[in-house]
């Protein structure tokens, strides 16, 4: 069948109100509903998550490379990184909450990041690839990547356990605040890009012969 030109909102002169999200025509300034300005799309928001994504990237590194708790028993300190976290939770018999914790902090942030870091080259090099996966692909990132915050509540119920009975000291350790610093970045990268850049710069043909 002949592949049919899919039509968008701009093409019919509607754009959506970025809060309330009522349709407006495009010559409008303002929201008819909650009188929010209109913009028909954000083209800085690319470099906006460019750059969180960026800095989430380099934060991974000290994240991954220096402690993340500090642990004092009888006056002796030992540190953890989360690599040597895990070696432990294996090593005392406790797969399962090293599998969390390897999951929430070592490949849902690294994942987050490529997959993020795909997304928005696809949309800076106009790269011919289907929309629609692309998009729904882009919101299971999104959705993932909160719970990236798992291995923070990890450590911060552990620490308070091991206080709680006294056996030695635990606290968080510099590598604690990169970590959740990635985290926000990385969520913000995904917040403040405008997806309808999604639609305007990929594939159409592709979307069009789909639904043909």
């Amino acid at each position: 069948m002949k592949a049919r030109k899919l039509l968008q909102g701009k093409d019919m002169g509607l754009c959506s109100c970025p809060a309330c999200k009522k349709l407006n025509q495009i010559e409008n300034e303002y929201c008819s509903r909650c009188q929010n300005p209109l913009r028909l799309r954000d083209d800085t928001s690319l470099q906006k998550s460019w750059a969180l994504l960026i800095t989430a990237a380099i934060l991974l590194i000290p994240a991954n490379i220096y402690p993340i708790t500090m642990l004092t028993k009888q006056g002796k300190v030992t540190y953890d990184t989360i690599f040597s976290g895990i070696t432990h939770l294996v090593q005392s018999d406790m797969l399962p909450i090293a599998i969390i914790v390897f999951t929430a902090s070592i490949l849902v942030p690294w994942l987050k990041i490529i997959g993020l870091a795909f997304y928005l080259t696809a949309i800076s090099f106009n790269l011919p690839i289907p929309k629609r996966p692309l998009m729904a692909g882009f919101h299971i990132i999104e959705w993932i990547g909160r719970w990236s915050m798992l291995d923070l509540f990890v450590i911060s119920i552990t620490v308070a356990l091991v206080n709680m009975g006294q056996l030695l000291d635990a606290k968080p350790a510099p590598a604690a605040t990169a970590f959740a610093l990635v985290i926000l970045f990385t969520q913000l990268a995904a917040k403040v890009l405008d997806t309808r850049l999604l639609w305007d710069q990929l594939d159409t043909e592709d979307d069009a012969n789909r639904k043909a």
